[in-house]
């Protein structure tokens, strides 16, 4: 929430010219700040966090489209000044409102400078609207705030090493790179990376190997392992980081820039174990959208999932979801809502939703419930008046795998929404896979989130 008396300040049909904003943030006791500065990005506007240090006054591009972004994200009112407040002016505040900017009015150059009525006409309470770089400044400062330890596995991936040298300037997380410890320096040194402040772990040389493999041989003996192939098992860098996991010497592994999902998550399913209520690995995506942040599950792990999975999912979905700010209205998606369909997939999805009222009495869960039922409170009204979920679900289970994966990918693609995850729940600690396609950017969110989610598990 910002401070009352910042204000974000654009212009209509004019320049700043002859605007004396110094002043204006003398009188509101107040700092001054410009978006030029900024380069301007709305990334870099969010990172900035311009009402941290007190009241800001900021003087926007003169762009009124990207101040109005620019103030819905920093979470401050928007005053826009003009000669009239007629004609463009209307039009400026009109598109501001629809990019969900909270607009404080539009003043003249002389209202500009009365402090008292200025500092009345701003005293507004505003949020940042959820978008992706305000999303993803939440998610670190989130991440930094639990202190966790990483290990990644892939430290002769570029991309790794790149997201590695972010995260420790910044200070997000400690983080353990598993590679030759020379080739990883000088690959390192070679990209301009600092990794000072990394562990770096040759896994084929260290002294854990055999501590590693004496363990891995005792948590698999049931099933014939020996001393002799768990040690082969521990020269697979996986196995070994997630045997890190296990033993404590790391929070959390992030893994799969340059190996399969299934490479990544098989020994955490010999080695971490799901928790004790678990009966499925499942997971969620995170969709951030402008002014909504949404989850859906299960869109990546299991294909079939039976009626009392699916409640499981839907259960573990709003608890992950929780993790990350949401407070969960879970939908249990279908073609039909409530009694307008039938058939055994509609069984299904009311079968799931008694399936995790059993799971959670206090989950906020309903179902069946098609789509535009669940987030549309118009069609809502209609369809499922008496809902306390239906049309303001945030949290959506999918009936399948082949369904959630269309899903979250038709968001993605064509609803601009920023998917971040796969997020895997229902382990014992926290392992999450990358799309071997993955960016920097996305291997520092997943790690963000791999530190959140172990953070909740302290």
């Amino acid at each position: 929430m910002s401070n009352a008396r910042s204000v974000l300040v654009s212009v209509v049909g004019r320049d700043f010219a002859d605007l004396n904003l110094a002043e204006t943030a003398r009188q509101l006791d107040a700092q001054l700040r410009t978006l030029d500065e900024l380069n301007p990005k709305l990334a870099d506007v969010v990172a900035a966090e311009l009402t941290a240090d007190g009241p800001v006054v900021i003087q926007g591009t003169g762009d009124t489209h990207f101040d109005s972004v620019a103030a819905a994200a920093a979470g401050v009112p928007l005053l826009f000044v003009a000669e009239q407040e007629k004609g463009a002016a209307e039009l400026a505040v009109r598109h501001a409102k629809d990019v969900q900017a909270t607009v404080a009015g539009v003043v003249t150059p002389d209202q500009l400078q009365d402090g008292e009525a200025l500092a009345r006409q701003i005293n507004l309470n505003v949020e940042p609207v959820m978008s992706a770089p305000v999303f993803e400044q939440q998610l670190l400062g989130q991440a930094k705030a639990a202190g966790a330890h990483v290990v990644l596995p892939e430290g002769d991936d570029d991309r790794i090493l790149l997201a590695a040298g972010q995260l420790l300037e910044k200070g997000i997380v400690k983080l353990t790179i598993l590679g030759n410890p020379e080739s990883i320096a000088t690959r390192a040194g070679e990209l301009g990376v600092d990794l000072t402040d990394a562990t770096i772990i040759d896994h084929l040389t260290s002294p854990l190997a055999e501590e590693f493999a004496a363990d891995f041989a005792e948590l698999r003996k049931k099933k014939g392992v020996t001393l002799e192939q768990a040690r082969e098992t521990m020269q697979d860098i996986s196995y070994f980081a997630t045997m890190m996991v296990h033993k404590g010497l790391a929070d959390g592994m992030v893994s799969g820039a340059a190996h399969t999902t299934a490479h990544t998550i098989k020994p955490s399913f010999q080695i971490i174990k799901t928790t004790p209520e678990a009966s499925v690995v499942s997971s969620i995506f995170l969709m951030v959208m402008r002014g909504r942040l949404w989850a859906f599950g299960d869109c990546a792990v299991n294909p079939n999932p039976t009626a009392e999975q699916l409640g499981e999912i839907a259960a573990v979905s709003a608890k992950t979801a929780a993790q990350f700010g949401i407070d969960p209205r879970v939908a249990v998606l279908s073609y039909s809502t409530g009694t307008s369909g039938s058939g055994p997939d509609v069984d299904r999805a009311v079968a799931a939703v008694e399936a995790a009222r059993q799971i959670n009495g206090d989950l906020k869960v309903d179902g069946p419930l098609q789509f535009d039922a669940a987030c549309d409170p118009g069609v809502a009204k209609k369809k499922m008046p008496d809902s306390e979920v239906a049309g303001q679900a945030n949290v959506f289970i999918f009936p399948d795998l082949e369904a959630g994966n269309i899903g979250y990918k038709t968001a993605q693609r064509t609803g601009g929404a920023l998917a971040v995850g796969p997020i895997l729940q229902g382990l014992n600690k926290p392992v999450n896979d990358l799309s071997r396609g993955a960016t920097v950017p996305d291997i520092v969110n997943t790690v963000a989130i791999t530190a959140i989610q172990a953070g909740g598990n302290a």
